[in-house]
């Protein structure tokens, strides 16, 4: 009877991982990288490609065609409420980019109404590009210099990283970012280590939107479901292994 039973449950117990597995969802395999568009419009924006099963962004290729649309880029596919993303990425030194969620179209950008995890040269962007007088508008003591709210894996101008081990590639090298967004909470990590979490819609995360860069964007984190993407910020970019699946 016993070894009756437990044939009955080895299948099961495999099947069950076999589904886990599914769940997980390629964004830029043949099934679904033909879904990527930019924001507000019906294809790519010059100078993003998809090709070798990575999406980068050349610059110099962006100058050569004209182009009516956003030129951050949205995974148009399907929207997600509560998910798990995990997204390999790489930037130039002095690069700049960010991963969106819940983004809803209809508005500039992406960057005023969507949460941002930033990916950041945090080494050289400071010293490429003068931040005197963005930073200045917003109090800070050392204008100057890239601020904690704008590094890597932060939760862009609202919750900055926890954690005393970050591990960030240099530029040129990948690195592998993941947001958790559950129904009580949000996570970033970076290279396997959780930078910071928090529960957003929250009165702490309320205090935060109404104080600090978000105070005019009335609309900022409104939406509670929508696209993911990448913003364009001016520098090259690459991105692999685009996964995700909701939770």
């Amino acid at each position: 009877m016993k070894q009756f039973l437990l044939f009955l449950i080895i299948p099961l117990f495999l099947a069950s991982c076999s589904e886990s597995e599914e769940e997980w969802v390629d964004l830029l395999d043949e099934e679904h990288a033909q879904n990527w568009r930019g924001y507000n419009a019906e294809s790519l924006p010059p100078g993003w490609t998809i090709e070798d099963d990575m999406l980068y962004f050349d610059t110099e290729m962006e100058l050569e065609q004209d182009y009516e649309g956003g030129s951050d880029v949205i995974y148009g596919g399907k929207e997600y409420e509560h998910f798990e993303l995990s997204v390999e990425w790489k930037i130039p030194e002095g690069g700049n980019s960010g991963i969106f969620y819940h983004i809803q179209e209809g508005h500039k950008s992406p960057s005023g109404t969507s949460p941002e995890y930033q990916l950041i040269d945090d080494e050289n962007y400071a010293d490429i590009h003068d931040l005197t007088s963005y930073n200045s508008q917003f109090g800070a003591e050392h204008p100057e210099l890239l601020q904690d709210w704008q590094m890597t894996g932060a939760d862009y101008a609202m919750h900055t990283v926890e954690a005393d081990n970050k591990v960030l590639h240099p530029t040129g090298e990948w690195n592998t970012s993941k947001i958790v967004v559950a129904p009580d909470r949000t996570e970033h990590w970076l290279n396997g280590v959780k930078l910071l979490s928090f529960v957003p819609w929250s009165d702490d995360w309320e205090k935060r939107k109404n104080s600090g860069k978000w105070d005019k964007y009335p609309d900022y984190g409104s939406f509670k479901t929508g696209y993911i993407g990448f913003q364009d910020h001016g520098s090259s970019l690459w991105f692999k292994n685009i996964k995700i699946r909701p939770l």
